[in-house]
């Protein structure tokens, strides 16, 4: 874990990140529509495939090199670390949502994710 987050600076990192988080979706139903139909023996071209998956890629890349952490792509899945006391929570943005509005404890996973209400518990 390189970089950790306040709430604010993760709000203001997810609203940053939103129309390549956008992009991302939109690539992601694209590549499955595209292999989808490949795989049903339908021709696609596979350069076509390929460059979804790279642009998706780099997406992907993007979104790490910010310091946040991706935990899944479909759906997307974020988490912030955020240090709170002597140890550290993951802030955690799910596809959908509209704010960051749930945490967990890194061990715990999205399972044990929390309103962010029970974080002064």
């Amino acid at each position: 874990m390189d970089r950790t987050f306040s709430l604010a600076e993760a709000r203001t990192v997810l609203a940053d990140m939103r129309p390549a988080l956008d992009e991302l979706i939109e690539v992601r139903a694209d590549l499955a529509t595209r292999a989808h139909r490949h795989n049903r023996g339908e021709t696609v071209p596979i350069p076509d495939i390929k460059a979804l998956e790279a642009r998706m890629g780099e997406l992907l890349d993007g979104v790490r090199a910010r310091g946040v952490q991706v935990k899944g792509y479909a759906p997307l899945l974020l988490d912030f670390p955020m240090e709170v006391g002597d140890g550290t929570v993951l802030l955690c943005w799910l596809e959908g949502d509209d704010d960051i509005a749930w945490f967990h404890e890194p061990e715990l996973g999205f399972m044990g994710r929390r309103p962010l209400a029970d974080l002064d518990r």
